[in-house]
């Protein structure tokens, strides 16, 4: 067991312990974690800082208003349905469409070709009130949010949901990145603990490299049978400005930052996350800590987005 973990550390693997006592609790002050954590805030602070984000149609926060659902979305039959305070993806529901039935109820069609019943809709935003799906256990909002189109890269390699790039940022510059493509299996979510896959993503092109689905490696996506490494996702540069960006917005020095491509409106902020995973270090085949020296030997805290982008890309 010894020779493992001395074979993880020679090859830089970042573990949990390390990840927790050496990056997030040092560079992570708790006072900041609501930007993050509630989705609601997030958003307010990204108009701030004219950082793009999915429209938010409008939020539930009591159970007496979860009957005028219905009312908020006439005018977008597609939507999607998420907890403020959730985490891993639980609790998100992507309705593609909405069907009026002729007792005046409405149908709504998910991403996964299931369909709700207008009751069960408002049972399941009732559950997120309750705090079912919060990271802490307690009450919650429900967020309405504009559900966004596939950008045409995404049509021939992922299964029906949005993909999305996740991006470590430390210290303000990105270190390490990865796409996660909905499956079959994790519900058209781009959440791997539900059996999305990760690909890792060359820092410096934006090129697909290898991919991972429930901890295994693949050669192609299990649902669509389209190979992924070599295809360059589009708006790279742009995309790590946007991350490192929210080092700025979000005052942590370690960071998850995750981005989706829209059809039209291209890089939008998804979330951000005070204690991304590390499961990004299998889908790049390699560990973060040697990403991370890099960082705080070539740090500078005069650096805006863009500068720390090029100097980070330049070291690699």
């Amino acid at each position: 067991m010894i020779s493992l973990f001395k074979q993880f550390e020679s090859a830089g693997i970042l573990g949990i312990n390390r990840r927790i006592g050496e990056f997030i609790l040092p560079n992570n002050p708790r006072k900041f974690y609501p930007l993050v954590d509630d989705k609601w805030k997030t958003a307010e602070l990204a108009r701030q800082f004219h950082v793009p984000m999915p429209k938010h149609y409008g939020r539930k926060d009591t159970f007496g208003g979860i009957q005028k659902t219905k009312e908020m979305v006439i005018d977008h039959p597609g939507f999607v349905v998420k907890p403020a305070n959730g985490g891993m993806g639980n609790g998100i529901l992507v309705i593609t469409k909405s069907e009026k039935l002729e007792n005046g109820k409405v149908l709504y069609h998910k991403s996964d070709g299931r369909v709700l019943l207008e009751k069960e809709l408002n049972h399941h935003i009732s559950g997120i009130l309750s705090g079912l799906y919060s990271l802490d256990g307690n009450s919650d909002t429900c967020i309405l949010q504009e559900r966004l189109e596939c950008h045409p890269f995404f049509q021939e390699i992922s299964f029906r949901g949005i993909p999305d790039i996740r991006v470590i940022v430390y210290l303000g510059y990105p270190v390490m990145a990865m796409l996660r493509l909905p499956t079959k299996e994790s519900g058209g979510r781009a959440n791997l603990h539900q059996g999305a896959l990760g690909v890792g993503v060359d820092l410096s092109s934006g090129t697909l490299t290898h991919a991972v689905c429930n901890d295994k490696l693949v050669l192609f996506h299990p649902d669509t049978k389209q190979t992924l490494s070599g295809r360059i996702i589009p708006y790279w540069n742009l995309i790590l400005e946007m991350a490192s960006r929210c080092f700025d917005m979000s005052n942590l020095g370690y960071l998850g930052v995750d981005i989706v491509l829209d059809e039209k409106r291209g890089p939008l902020l998804l979330e951000m996350n005070a204690r991304p995973g590390l499961g990004i270090q299998i889908a790049n085949r390699m560990g973060l800590v040697s990403r991370l020296q890099i960082v705080e030997r070539i740090v500078n805290a005069a650096d805006e987005p863009q500068e720390r982008v090029h100097r980070m890309l330049r070291e690699l």
